[in-house]
């Protein structure tokens, strides 16, 4: 039987250098919030498949949908025989997200290319080319989306980009000094400021946001910014679009981000936990806006597999009977509490933010926002893998640790890893030795299953 190390080696061989690997981890099975390697060797997953395993690993009824759909149907592309599960999904996707009174999806394989799609739409919907995006932002390594992502470790050599995008600085609550009303009238000034002198509004088709960023850290924006963004592209005719792949289905306590603000945008894009674990993907909009896209200008011969749509369809409605979007608020609070009961003791931790169960740990040398801990950062996230815990980072300077564990993650569960955490972050980083509160920590070993 191979070790991870003997797949570790066969993946040097044969697998694109240019792909991530994060960990040395090698998976065999996963269950709930935990992943067993092939090793048996048992993970905590505070990852869950970055965003993905919002309803858990291998639910059974997601599990026995899919068996039961690639029992009927694989494959006919939507293109050529219509088929239920992507009519189904269209209908649940238009219930529970709703934009407007009038709804209508399009079905993809991926965030990036829904984000592609969504940008094409808004192009058509508007006769316009040019294309608003944000600092820090995260929107896929595809051509455009890169030229849409901020970070430039994940766009090196991969130029010339996309023409006629722009980028504005997001409205970044912690680093604006932290009266978010403030700071919302000053970019949206700025905003306002760039129809003057960087791109004339009637050239803008579009306005592409994370309403929590992802990749670029965990920042939330202020509710005024996303009202007065509605206001600017209402009066200009600019359709705006949420990119919600990541905070999407009960992550932050909501089915989308955008129902936190009570602003509902023309296009929103969807993904990863839409699936439960298998590839798929959305554009969600009001129905005068989708139904520009004229006749074969999107789509594609994968989008919207029906062993994917069923598998969909059974994860929200896993997602409604286990009342996940509560549970985000449970396991939100909790993650919060603990890790800002961090501070007191240790100035490193700089800020605690996010949004429902979508929250993320800031960390700088000294307390000082200027110098950034990447270095501790990927000590401690190197130091929960050797104990059973699985956490990512994210940032542009990777020094902000991330948790997107599953929603049904037990207590017991979310307690033990958080107490990994935290004890790993005061080892590294800390000023004293104890728990907060007082709280016993785990051994530093792992767990290994007996199965």
């Amino acid at each position: 039987m191979s070790t991870a190390r003997d797949w570790l080696a066969r993946r040097d061989a044969v697998v694109c250098r240019g792909l991530p690997r994060v960990t040395d981890v090698v998976a065999a099975t996963a269950s709930g919030a935990m992943i067993v390697d092939v090793d048996g060797r048992e993970y905590l997953d505070f990852v869950g498949g970055i965003g993905v395993m919002n309803v858990g690993h291998r639910d059974p009824e997601v599990v026995a949908a899919i068996k039961a759909q690639a029992d009927r149907l694989l494959h006919t592309c939507i293109h050529i025989a219509t088929y239920a599960p992507y009519v189904e999904l269209c209908e649940t996707l238009a219930r529970v997200l709703p934009h407007g009174e009038h709804t209508k999806c399009l079905l993809l394989n991926s965030g990036a290319e829904a984000v592609e799609n969504a940008i094409k739409i808004a192009r058509q919907a508007t006769g316009r080319g040019a294309v608003i995006c944000f600092g820090e932002a995260f929107h896929g390594r595809t051509l455009l989306c890169a030229t849409l992502t901020s970070k430039i470790d994940y766009k090196r050599g991969c130029g010339p980009f996309a023409p006629d995008i722009h980028r504005m600085p997001f409205p970044d609550v912690f680093r604006g000094g932290g009266d978010a009303d403030a700071i919302a009238r000053r970019e949206l000034d700025r905003l306002r400021r760039a129809f003057r002198n960087t791109i004339a509004p009637e050239d803008v088709a579009a306005v592409i946001i994370e309403l929590v960023q992802g990749e670029g850290g965990f920042n939330v924006v202020p509710e005024a910014y996303v009202r007065g963004l509605r206001e600017i592209c209402d009066e200009h005719g600019i359709v705006l679009i949420f990119d919600e792949v990541q905070s999407g289905f009960a992550r932050t306590g909501n089915w989308g981000a955008y129902q936190h603000f009570g602003v509902i945008p023309d296009l929103s894009t969807w993904a990863k936990s839409m699936g439960g674990g298998l590839p798929i993907s959305a554009v969600i909009g009001r129905a005068e806006v989708m139904d520009a896209a004229r006749p074969g200008t999107v789509g594609g011969t994968y989008g919207g597999n029906p062993v994917s749509c069923a598998a969909a369809i059974a994860t929200i409605r896993r997602m409604e009977e286990l009342d996940l979007n509560a549970r985000a608020r449970v396991v939100g609070d909790t993650i919060r509490a603990r890790l800002e009961a961090l501070r007191p003791s240790t100035p490193a931790v700089v800020d605690v933010r996010g949004l429902g169960a979508m929250i993320g740990i800031e960390l700088a040398e000294d307390g000082d926002v200027n110098r950034p801990a990447t270095d501790a950062t990927k000590r401690i996230v190197k130091a929960c893998l050797d104990r059973g815990l699985l956490v990512i980072t994210a940032g542009i300077y990777a020094n902000i640790i991330r948790i997107l564990s599953p929603l049904v993650i037990t207590d017991e569960e979310l307690d033990r890893g958080l107490s990994i955490l935290e004890e790993e972050v005061l080892r590294h980083v800390g000023t004293g030795t104890q728990a907060p509160s007082g709280r016993h920590l785990q051994p530093a070993v792992g767990k290994v299953s007996s199965s």
